[in-house]
């Protein structure tokens, strides 16, 4: 492998591929959110029953111990001062996400993990849980079967576990009790948040949503953020204003950025990356060391002794026909890639030789580490 023959590729890739690079456009609701029109998470802790003798050790988990007593007492059963033996119940974590304008009776998902040492959550019932948001407050109540994606299965001398047996699902398992006041109607000014900030893009939908109106409502602030100020005059419904601006074309502009996880050789990179010209040279230093020793006899009725005699050969491969070649400005770094792919070089030479170019200053873009 030499680096004649990575030039020749490469500038057979630059005749095939050219040199632009094609710029995509997306429509704003899927480069921007619209401020306050986001879901709110939720969490509560509860008990899940029915377990054939895969819930928690009560011995080992005091908290399930407790729970099981405090709701008991709440049905009228006294259980204080007695021994309690069940494995048919577990104490677990309940979680979801509650959707934007959600007003009450609406059912929401909600996922449930084991909080302790249960074996699996199959069969299993959540009781009556709350779940509560950042606040507090309640805002949706969970209850409802348990559908695990997975099993575990045990014999003496054997066990088999597919999936994670102590996380599930219910499917529309939780009723929403309480709506976040958010009167989007009697708002006069929107804000838009850019989920991938730069100032370009913001600049961009500015100019589109302004176009759209017909006036300079929209401004960029800042690159994470475009406001729109609705102008006076202005006496539609807003839900199909914010509709007509979710549907414009936007050709978004990122940073030249190439990200590098050094522990699975995985390398993912922009297509704004360019590369100045540059001369490279890639060759590896081999060095081979064997060891053979020989087993020394002495000679009949001598007075010696049976020794060992240490014997190294050391081999040293320098690839000494890999020169060095200049690579032009005209080839970007996706060419530089395919080319080094063709030639069989593995990612982690690749991503020393990438490492090389940015520290000479021909490689225009952030290489961020991982």
């Amino acid at each position: 492998m030499t680096l004649t023959t990575i030039l020749r590729v490469f500038t057979l890739l630059a005749l095939l591929l050219g040199t632009g690079a094609a710029h995509a456009s997306s429509r704003i609701k899927d480069i921007a959110d619209f401020e306050g029109v986001r879901d709110n998470q939720l969490i509560g802790y509860g008990l899940v029953v029915g377990l054939q003798g895969t819930g928690d050790s009560l011995r080992n988990a005091p908290f399930t111990r407790q729970s099981l007593e405090a709701m008991l007492e709440r049905l009228g059963v006294n259980t204080r001062g007695f021994n309690l033996n069940t494995d048919n119940v577990a104490a677990v974590m309940v979680t979801a996400n509650l959707p934007a304008f959600s007003t009450q009776g609406t059912r929401i998902d909600v996922s449930v993990s084991a909080l302790g040492d249960a074996d699996s959550l199959q069969g299993g019932t959540l009781l009556v849980t709350p779940l509560l948001g950042a606040d507090g407050e309640v805002y949706a109540i969970a209850q409802g079967p348990l559908a695990i994606g997975g099993f575990t299965a045990q014999g003496d001398a054997a066990t088999v576990t597919r999936g994670v047996p102590t996380a599930a699902r219910i499917a529309n398992g939780a009723l929403v009790e309480r709506e976040i006041d958010f009167k989007l109607a009697s708002m006069t000014t929107l804000r838009l948040a850019l989920r991938n900030p730069d100032l370009t893009t913001a600049r961009r939908m500015a100019l589109a949503v302004n176009e759209l109106i017909g006036l300079p409502t929209a401004e960029p602030l800042d690159p994470a953020t475009v406001r729109i100020d609705l102008p006076r005059e202005f006496n539609g419904n807003i839900v199909d204003l914010l509709t007509d601006i979710e549907q414009l074309i936007v050709e978004p502009d990122l940073p030249a950025r190439i990200v590098i996880d050094e522990n699975s050789g995985i390398i993912v990179m922009g297509q704004n990356v360019k590369i100045s010209t540059v001369a490279i040279a890639q060759g590896n230093l081999t060095v081979t060391i064997a060891e053979s020793p020989e087993v020394v006899q002495p000679l009949p009725f001598a007075n010696g002794q049976t020794a060992i005699e240490p014997r190294t050969d050391i081999l040293v491969d320098d690839q000494s026909d890999n020169r060095l070649a200049v690579l032009p400005k005209t080839v970007t770094l996706q060419q530089l890639v395919d080319g080094l792919n063709a030639l069989g070089i593995g990612p982690r030479d690749m991503i020393s030789i990438l490492q090389a170019v940015k520290a000479s200053g021909a490689l225009q873009a952030e290489i961020e580490v991982m």
